[in-house]
This record gives C-alpha cells, structure tokens and sequence, in this order.
C-alpha cells in the first residue's frame, strides 16, 4: 500500500500529539507545575482614564478695549509673578481719564457756585427778606452740586482703573501655554490673551460613575497614575472626589494630585489612574468561594476555557487530576490572577498547565 504523506504542518501537529500520548501512556508521566491556592483579602481596583491638569492654572483676558502693542511672552516661555506679558494700547483709556479730569473741575466749579448761593439764602432768611422755601431750594442745589462732585471723582477712579489694564501682568510663577493673541490685533473686554500655568503642582482629573466609587469601599481612596507617553507610575499624593455629580454624564470627578516637582508632565496629556480602595469592598457577598479572609484568588494561567465551559484541573489527592467547573470573577490588576465565585473552596492545588494536567486524567481513566 502506498504510504500517505501528510502536508508539514499536519505532520507537525500530528507528532506533537503521539509525543504527549507516548508520554503517558508509556509510563512516563510528565510533570504539571501546580499551584496551591488560598482565600485572601484583595484589594478592590479598578482603573479609569484620566487627563492630566495644573492646579494652578490662569487664563488671562482683557479687560479694556484696545490694539495689542506689545507681547513679552510667547508659548513655552517661563515666567515669573508679576512680569509684564503684554501692553494694550491706552489712548482710548487715558481720554476717559481726561473726560473725568474735566467732568471733575466742572462739578467742583458749580459746588462753589451753589455753595455761595446756599450761604447768601441763609443770610437773607435770617433777617426776613426770603422765605423758608427758598432757602429749602438753595440747600437741594447745594447738596445735588456735592453728589455731581463725588460721582465725577469716582468716574475718574474707574477711569483710571481701565487705564491700568493696558498692562498685562502674571498671577504666578509658570509656563505660558497658550498665546492666544498676535501683535496688532485688536483686544476687546473677555477676549483671551495667554494661559499661563504652574508646572509644579499637576493633578490628574476622572469621571466615574458612583457606583464603581463604591465598589472601592468606604476607606480613603489610594492611587498611582500611569503616563503611557512615557511609561511612568506615579504614586499619588492625594486624592479627593468632589461632592456633586455631572448632571449631563451623571459622573462624579475625582482629582487624584501628583507629587510636587514632578517634571515632564503637560497640561491636557492623556492618563490613566488606577484606584485602589479598602481590602475586600470587592469582594462578591454570598458566593461560594469566598470566605472570612476574602474570595478565592488564582492564577490566570491554571484556567481552562473551552467554548461556554470555564474550569480548572484540581490535584485529586491520588497523584492525578480532576476537572472542577468554577465561574470567574474580575481579572486583578496586571491580569495575572482571577477572582472566583464559585467552584472552588481556597484549599485546592491546582494545575499551572491545565492542557498537560486534561492529558494525564484522560490517560488515566483510559488506564482503569
């Protein structure tokens, strides 16, 4: 009979099962690495996207019409509290001012004219050549000549106050990070000029829903914040959750503050934070596979998924292995482990391999 040759990777697949046959049906049973597993308090985590933002940050605008003359600072520049960052131009204010200027002298210049008229009523009504109505008429002149005088003064203090806007100044010590004007355009009250920001002081900003809040416990919340630009774990100095939900997204934000100092991180930049709350908030309530010290943990690589079934190969005490259905819970952080809700009881030994762990046990009740 002509022999069949079977295509390479046949051939591969087909030597690689005679092998493992051969293995156990021959007597010579390979070793499976097992596992022995326990109940333990876990830690509940869960991890959130995040952008990052300076804690200190100003956006300066406006605050008086005019054409940009000068800008000091562009995108990038450091700068330091109270440095000039920009000029507008005060034509347009210092006419007010000498509008107000004006509007004073005349004021002043009526006071005294209805000054002199109120003292001459005085004097005319002591000795009966005027009557009591005038004199009333005098002083109402007099008292409305004072209030012209106070409300001309105070034009000019709010004058002046405009005209001091012409200068842009820092509020703090930082980085520009946005110009958001060009010399010679025209400024307008509100427009946006430069954002400047403290590069010292950065916080990481999420939204979460409240009831993942929850599933991290009543605790104090603890959490590291993961740059994936650069690769860095940065542990948090501090983390709060601000006390009122989006009413739109139905989210609470929580601001997770990095250490001071902390260089090379940009305002707007992408994060992710990972939460971690008090030991076992997480834990599933009433599963069979948790316990006083806190649900059944194990290793991501002793289970076994074949189509709907999920499993593991349990040491049956005897040398051998035995199937045990389980039903997963949340994957631990790094992924590397599993939480179990029912199947198995915390005192097992499990199979690291469950493919050369199912060999053995079929080889073995082929065997008996």
């Amino acid at each position: 009979m002509k022999p069949i040759m079977l295509p390479t990777p046949a051939r591969a697949a087909a030597v690689l099962v005679l092998s493992l046959l051969a293995a156990t049906s021959g007597g010579v049973r390979a070793e499976v690495p097992t596992v022995r597993i326990e109940a333990r308090a876990v830690v509940p985590a869960i991890a959130a996207e995040a952008t990052i933002e300076a804690v200190r940050q100003s956006t300066l605008a406006a605050q008086m019409p005019g054409r940009i003359l000068e800008l000091s600072a562009d995108a990038g520049d450091r700068v330091r509290k109270g440095a000039l960052l920009a000029r507008i131009d005060p034509a347009e204010a210092a006419a007010a001012v000498a509008a107000a200027e004006a509007g004073i002298a005349q004021a002043e210049s009526a006071l005294a004219n209805a000054r002199a008229e109120y003292q001459r009523a005085r004097s005319l009504v002591e000795r009966k050549f005027l009557s009591q109505s005038a004199l009333d008429n005098a002083r109402a002149q007099f008292q409305a000549a004072e209030a012209q005088v106070r409300a001309a003064r105070a034009q000019r203090e709010q004058a002046a106050t405009v005209k001091g806007y012409a200068s842009v100044v820092s509020p703090l010590d930082g980085l520009v990070a946005v110009r958001h004007i060009e010399p010679g355009e025209m400024a307008q009250p509100g427009r946006n000029l430069l954002t400047v920001y403290d590069p010292a002081q950065m916080r990481a900003v999420a939204d979460l829903a409240p009831q993942r809040l929850t599933e991290l416990g009543a605790g104090p919340l603890r959490a590291s914040v993961e740059l994936p630009a650069s690769g860095r774990v940065i542990e948090a100095a501090a983390v709060s959750v601000l006390p009122a939900a989006d009413a739109r997204t139905h989210t609470v934000r929580v601001r997770v503050d990095l250490p001071a100092g902390v260089e090379d991180v940009l305002p707007g930049s992408f994060a992710r934070v990972h939460f971690r709350g008090t030991p076992g908030a997480g834990a599933a309530a009433g599963s069979g596979a948790t316990s006083a010290a806190g649900p059944v943990v194990i290793p991501a690589a002793a289970v076994l998924r074949r189509g709907e079934l999920t499993a593991v190969y349990a040491a049956d005490g005897q040398g051998g292995f035995m199937l045990r259905q389980i039903r997963l819970g949340r994957a631990l952080p790094g992924g590397d482990a599993v939480e179990v809700l029912s199947g198995l009881r915390g005192d097992e030994t499990l199979a690291l391999d469950p493919v050369q762990a199912g060999i053995q046990a079929r080889s073995a009740a082929a065997a008996r």
